[in-house]
């Protein structure tokens, strides 16, 4: 499974012989548990299996909720009440989903920007970026289709700003609007296409993590610094690795219950922190809130959206409008950073040993705090100066501050070895360490 010179599965019964044989599974789930892992991985590698909780949790207790949902106009809002009001746990099941596709953005974008900052998107490892990024839209389509299934008004108004977007595109854009509403208008049919891929959607991210896992055992986890791991013999390897059992299992499974215990305070006592008290108004086409804004995780891109109107210079000395370009915006600030393999030109993999690129690297965070919080204000000033700016710094970070860089970015020594690297950190933890 993986390229790291490892032992492998042998089957020692006729029983696992016979198995091994026709259905190799106790193989992979031993190479799987058994792979070697890189031995200094820090806590920022405790992501993947808060993801992977995050994914059974969704799909868990969203196949319960369609049990007692109605997928119509006129029964959608209370079909949800009822499931909090009358069904046996049925609002431990609601909040629990809510909530959980917020820790599922919460640890995606942790898992994101720590690949950023690790280089982890270089190769061999552009492929495993590519599935991620491709991961994170499924995501960010299935989280917008199912807001629209409660059918409150922000789940109504939701619907139609998000997707009357698409009709700023040339000729294609109307009939994909037409489409996704099955209508002239966000209706009954919308709800039914909306429901039926939010249902579909979760099985073809479980399918991408597939390949996405498959991808990154075959070419090894990255790590802190950067360093390969050496693949000449098993023992050369053995030096720079660990079994992934049990080391980083304990690891990953006491990190993922100390995410539970914050996840568990939300879940309790305020469930509906991250949510908007205008979804708890039944969808009345008649009357629009006075400010709509998605859920939290997509702010940082709706502020991108609406910070391209007609009066940006940009738009002026190009054949589009403001509602076609910050469409293109939206959807290019996911593109650019789809494209760091090819735009980050450092031969340098780890931010460790990159000190100009820190710099740029914690004001892209910074600059994506910012972003969220414009997209959570009217569309008015400052704010729409602030997300102008916040957006072209997005843009500016992939386009041209990670090209140059690694042209004029003078890294630190990097260690020869992860073996070097972790012994260095062992000795100056056990050096900081007060004497017995």
């Amino acid at each position: 499974m993986s390229g790291i010179p490892h032992d492998h599965y042998e089957p020692k019964t006729g029983i696992e012989k016979w198995l091994h044989a026709r259905l190799p599974i106790v193989g992979m789930a031993y190479d799987t548990l058994m792979i070697p892992t890189p031995k200094n991985l820090n806590w920022m590698w405790i992501w993947g299996i808060i993801l992977a909780f995050c994914l059974v949790l969704q799909i868990a207790t969203g196949i319960v909720l369609v049990m007692h949902y109605t997928p119509h106009v006129d029964l959608a809002f209370a079909s949800v009440e009822h499931i909090m009001r009358d069904v046996n746990g049925g609002w431990l099941l609601r909040y629990a989903h809510a909530n959980g596709a917020s820790l599922f953005f919460v640890a995606v974008y942790l898992h994101l920007f720590r690949g950023l900052y690790y280089g982890s998107y270089k190769a061999p490892r552009e492929v495993t970026w590519i599935i991620g990024i491709l991961i994170y839209l499924a995501m960010m389509a299935t989280a917008f289709m199912g807001y629209v299934l409660p059918w409150g008004q922000m789940s109504f108004w939701g619907a139609t700003v998000i997707t009357n977007l698409f009709s700023a595109l040339p000729l294609v854009g109307q009939p994909i609007v037409e489409w996704l509403w099955g209508g002239f208008a966000v209706d009954n049919p919308t709800l039914n296409r909306f429901f039926s891929l939010h249902y579909l959607l979760p099985f073809v991210i479980a399918a991408l993590v597939a390949v996405h896992i498959w991808a990154f055992h075959h070419t090894g986890n990255n790590n802190p610094t950067g360093v390969e791991v050496r693949r000449g013999s098993k023992e050369e390897a053995a030096k720079d690795t660990v079994p992934f059992w049990p080391y980083y299992v304990i690891k990953d499974v006491f990190a993922l219950a100390v995410v539970l215990l914050v996840f568990s305070a939300f879940l309790f006592f305020m469930p509906n922190y991250l949510g908007h008290p205008d979804n708890y108004i039944e969808a009345n086409p008649l009357v629009t809130p006075a400010h709509i804004v998605p859920e939290w995780y997509f702010l940082p891109f709706y502020a991108i959206l609406r910070s391209i109107t007609d009066d940006v210079w940009l738009i002026m000395i190009l054949p589009i409008d403001g509602k076609l370009g910050g469409v293109l915006a939206m959807f290019g600030a996911i593109v650019v950073m789809a494209l760091a393999p090819w735009l980050d030109t450092s031969r340098v993999r780890s931010g460790r040993y990159r000190p100009q690129f820190k710099w740029w690297f914690w004001l892209l965070v910074l600059d994506f705090f910012i972003l969220m919080w414009c997209g959570a204000m009217p569309a008015e000033e400052p704010y729409a100066t602030i997300s102008l700016i916040a957006s072209a710094y997005w843009f500016g970070y992939f386009l041209i501050i990670l090209p140059l860089l690694g042209v004029i970015e003078k890294p630190l020594p990097q260690p020869a070895t992860i073996e070097e690297a972790f012994e260095a950190d062992m000795a100056k933890k056990y050096a900081s360490s007060p004497a017995e």
